[in-house]
């Protein structure tokens, strides 16, 4: 299984997906990883990506995906998929499932305004949420609000997902 948690930046997607990926005993993968230099640099200078920067981003994780379930490799993918196109893309088969960390703006921009050592431009915030599309629920997604502890959430996507139990 792939778990894919998704949200705008400061949602504590990479968090919540590293204590996840470790109480399961999975591997962590982070989509940051796998922008090219020219998407990072984009964001540093306060430059929102567009559709086209994503995609070749988007193919690189959806190969990612295929090759982990190839292998029967269980893991867990912290990655922004602001868009429905974008978890469409990912959604390889149903052994992909998504969880959604929703928060407000101001509640994320405290968030983002604490961490520290990303090369996210917390002035791209609000571009997020312009492009964010929350889930619909023929999309079959988990969603949990951040208003908790990340172990908290962390506790509700094994329950949500039926995880329990495991690790």
């Amino acid at each position: 299984m792939i778990i894919i948690v998704f949200g705008v930046s400061g949602a504590g997607k990479t968090t919540v997906s590293e204590l996840l990926g470790r109480k399961l005993g999975w591997r962590f993968i982070e989509a940051d990883d796998f922008h090219p230099a020219v998407n990072i640099e984009k964001m540093c200078s306060g430059h929102p990506l567009t559709d086209n920067d994503r995609w070749p981003w988007l193919d690189r994780l959806r190969e990612q995906i295929e090759r982990s379930l190839a292998a029967k490799e269980d893991a867990v993918l912290a990655c922004s998929a602001l868009k429905r196109v974008y978890r469409d893309r990912l959604r390889v088969s149903d052994e992909v499932k998504f969880v959604f960390l929703r928060g407000d703006y101001s509640l994320i921009e405290k968030q983002l305004h604490r961490r520290r050592g990303h090369f996210m431009n917390s002035a791209l915030l609000q571009s997020q949420f312009d492009d964010l599309e929350e889930p619909r629920p023929d999309e079959n997604v988990v969603t949990i609000e951040v208003r908790q502890t990340p172990e908290n959430i962390v506790e509700r996507i094994k329950e949500k997902l039926n995880l329990i139990g495991s690790a």
